[in-house]
């Protein structure tokens, strides 16, 4: 038995196929293949059952792989502990970030993170909250971008900016006759708002729960699920959506005459890194934090959280 061996039937557990885990694991699929019969040899069980599609584990086969990931997760630690003692920080992290944060801060932090940090490998998926969650807990990435709180105790978070939201009347509409708006003067008929999964809470939900209970107040019904179809519907139905201040960062001077800030207290989105309670790769989480920080801080300044909201 060796660490490889533990490697390939938590890939073929993750992917429920050999050829796939195969591909993960960067070996031709004989070569995993062989090497799962001469582990199930070793043992004297079986791990997975070939006959179903998906591939799935016998119940022997669900506590070996529970306990090579408890394995797996040990060698990291040790790796880990190691690379703390050195100057260098390297190694790869596994980053999963929300769809409404990516597009808008991936660009922001990342040039100079690789740049400054040649030996880190960072990995990155757009993933929903609850997918990052779960992978957190299953161990398929390191760390989550996401909103905050979640309210899980087995969720660390770790703050990294308050971001406000504004209004953006789409450019088919009159420009707009004042440069703050309050929730209540929205007019619902004209509301759009991100699917399912992505509503906002807090002072702008009882925009979103009216919208629910009058979901066809409207002869078209359409969930938007990024940020930049939303803002192609609004512009093209005389609609009005809610956006973070980071996605009208690039706005041009025409659609910023569409932007409209909220009157206090502006409703605010906590955005930060969520790690599960057994993370190991600290280090390279505090390097993120603050590559992120340096960036979006002159950006959207010291806001007060006079309010958290999701999205």
């Amino acid at each position: 038995m060796n660490l490889q061996q533990l490697t390939y039937i938590i890939a073929i557990d993750r992917f429920r196929h050999f050829a796939r885990a195969a591909e993960q694991c960067h070996v031709t699929q004989p070569t995993l293949s062989t090497m799962i019969n001469r582990l199930e040899e070793e043992l004297g069980v079986k791990i997975f059952d070939r006959s179903r599609s998906p591939v799935m584990p016998t119940e022997t086969g669900k506590l070996i792989i529970a306990q090579a990931r408890r394995i797996k997760e040990e060698v990291d630690h040790m790796h880990r502990l190691a690379g703390e003692m050195s100057d260098q920080v390297e190694g790869e992290l596994r980053l999963g970030v929300i769809p409404t944060v990516a597009p808008f801060l991936l660009p922001l932090f990342l040039p100079n993170l690789i740049g400054q940090y040649p030996r880190l490998k960072v990995t990155i998926n757009e993933l929903t909250t609850n997918e990052i969650i779960q992978q957190l807990k299953s161990n398929m990435i390191d760390a989550g971008i996401l909103a905050t709180p979640l309210g899980q105790n087995s969720i660390r978070e770790i703050p990294l900016y308050n971001e406000p939201f504004v209004v953006y009347r789409g450019q088919s509409l009159p420009p707009v006759t004042a440069s703050q708006i309050s929730p209540e003067d929205i007019d619902l008929d004209q509301l759009w708002l991100l699917e399912e999964g992505h509503c906002l809470r807090s002072q702008i939900a009882n925009l979103c729960e009216l919208k629910k209970q009058n979901p066809f107040r409207s002869n078209l019904h359409y969930e938007a699920g990024s940020i930049d179809s939303l803002k192609r519907l609004v512009d093209s139905n005389k609609g009005i959506t809610i956006l973070p201040a980071l996605a009208i960062r690039d706005f041009t001077e025409e659609e910023m005459k569409s932007v409209q800030q909220f009157r206090e207290p502006v409703p605010v989105r906590q955005i930060s890194i969520v790690t599960y309670r057994h993370h190991l790769k600290e280090r390279m989480v505090d390097v993120l934090k603050e590559e992120i920080q340096q960036q979006v801080d002159p950006i959207l300044g010291e806001i007060p959280a006079h309010e958290v909201i999701n999205i």
